[in-house]
């Protein structure tokens, strides 16, 4: 008896557990930023040369 008691409980707080995890959270709002900025926390790594030689310019003649 005190098994299936122990063994009730612990699948009913499993059950419990799984249906809370399924429950919707609120998101943050995402703010939209203004035009000509880049937005907040979106630093544009490697999108420019910084520390690199430029190409050589190969002419032939």
């Amino acid at each position: 008896m005190l098994k299936l008691l122990i063994a009730g409980t612990a699948s009913f707080a499993l059950v419990g557990a799984a249906a809370a995890a399924d429950l919707p959270h609120p998101q943050p709002v995402v703010s939209q930023a203004p035009v000509g900025k880049a937005p907040i926390g979106k630093y544009p790594v490697g999108k420019y040369p910084v520390g690199k030689a430029p190409a050589p310019i190969v002419t032939k003649g």
